[in-house]
């Protein structure tokens, strides 16, 4: 393999992962802070951002074969995952390979809800974020613009997105099947971040009217209570109070289990005879999965959720193909456009497109 410095992907994501090593693979902030300290011209890492999600963790950039590997490495030795297990469910583009990998990834097409709408704005978040920190140089800066335009294109010029369903509406489905209707139950949420919020919003608009958020920041959990026309709830009284509770929902950002099974099992001797229903929506997980293994409990993780909502997608099948073709076709012009560039200034030393360093607005 040459080792000539050139536009990167590499990762692991659901197609290649089950839940429990993403959950080790997830990278914090703190993190991606420290990798981009260990990692960066000067170890061969030209360009670099990081893409960090529930379903995957990928690094975008431009490098040699041999930094490329390092990145691996420290990777691994960060997270604490032996290099064995990480190849196993690791997943490597080069070139434009890599670049139809991008935009397959922005256009929600690799997504594990195909035509899901979230990632595009996770995708948007690690550009900036690497812009932001003078990660990104001329070659991100061009490839992850001309990503945005293409991505917007195919959703909206094909039906990519058409009939898409949300973990939300999922989870609320089940919901249904479980409970009935939702009109007197009390939903519990912890956390106070977007995909919570969107949970919460989706019961809400099938009547559920009893919630309550707990976070980890109690200002932040009475500011989206406030927005929801709901209770909030300091987060250490949260575990002693499931029992109180029809539905939890976890997204939280936590470490560890916010719900252990022990807690879990004392909420449903609290109430014999009335289900509890768990989702789980975080990674790390914040239930523990034996919650499971009691009686009367029900417990759906991000997987689990995903593998529902896949049945519709049978009726999207067409236009996925469709969406598909306009990949390939627009990461290779967008590659043969930089590739030559890139291959004749010897990697990215300088500006190889023509522009400047300076990052462009993102539309």
């Amino acid at each position: 393999m040459s080792d000539a410095a050139t536009f990167f992907m590499l990762g692991a994501s659901h197609h290649s992962a089950p839940l429990a090593v993403r959950e080790r693979l997830a990278l914090t902030p703190e993190k991606i802070a420290t990798l981009r300290t260990r990692l960066g011209p000067a170890a061969g890492v030209r360009e670099l951002a990081v893409l960090s999600t529930c379903n995957r963790v990928e690094f975008y950039g431009v490098a040699g074969a041999a930094a490329v590997a390092r990145l691996e490495d420290e990777f691994c030795a960060l997270q604490g995952v032996a290099a064995a297990e990480f190849a196993g469910a690791r997943r490597h583009a080069a070139g434009g390979d890599a670049v139809a990998h991008l935009l397959a990834v922005a256009a929600g097409l690799d997504s594990q809800l195909v035509g899901e709408n979230e990632i595009f704005g996770q995708v948007k978040d690690a550009y900036a974020e690497a812009s932001a920190g003078g990660a990104a140089g001329p070659v991100l800066h061009r490839v992850f613009q001309k990503i945005f335009q293409h991505a917007k294109h195919i959703r909206t010029h094909t039906g990519v997105a058409e009939g898409a369903v949300s973990v939300a509406n999922v989870a609320v489905e089940l919901a249904l099947n479980i409970f009935g209707q939702l009109d007197a139950t009390r939903v519990l949420l912890l956390g106070a971040g977007e995909i919570g919020e969107k949970t919460a919003k989706a019961f809400q608009s099938r009547g559920a009217s009893g919630l309550t958020v707990a976070s980890r920041t109690l200002g932040r959990a009475m500011e989206l209570a406030d927005t929801l026309g709901a209770l909030a709830m300091p987060f250490w009284l949260a575990p002693v109070k499931l029992g109180d509770f029809d539905i939890v929902v976890g997204s939280t950002a936590a470490s560890e289990a916010v719900v252990t099974r022990a807690a879990a099992a004392a909420a449903i001797r609290r109430r014999p005879g009335r289900p509890l229903f768990f989702i789980d929506l975080a990674l790390p997980r914040d239930i523990e999965p034996a919650v499971a293994e009691l009686e009367n409990v029900f417990l759906y993780n991000l997987d689990d959720l995903a593998k529902i909502a896949d049945a519709n997608r049978a009726a999207r099948e067409v236009e996925v193909a469709r969406a598909r073709v306009v990949v390939a076709e627009k990461a290779e012009q967008l590659w043969r456009q930089i590739g030559p560039r890139l291959a004749a200034d010897g990697g990215g030393a300088h500006d190889t497109t023509g522009e400047t360093s300076r990052p462009p607005a993102v539309g």
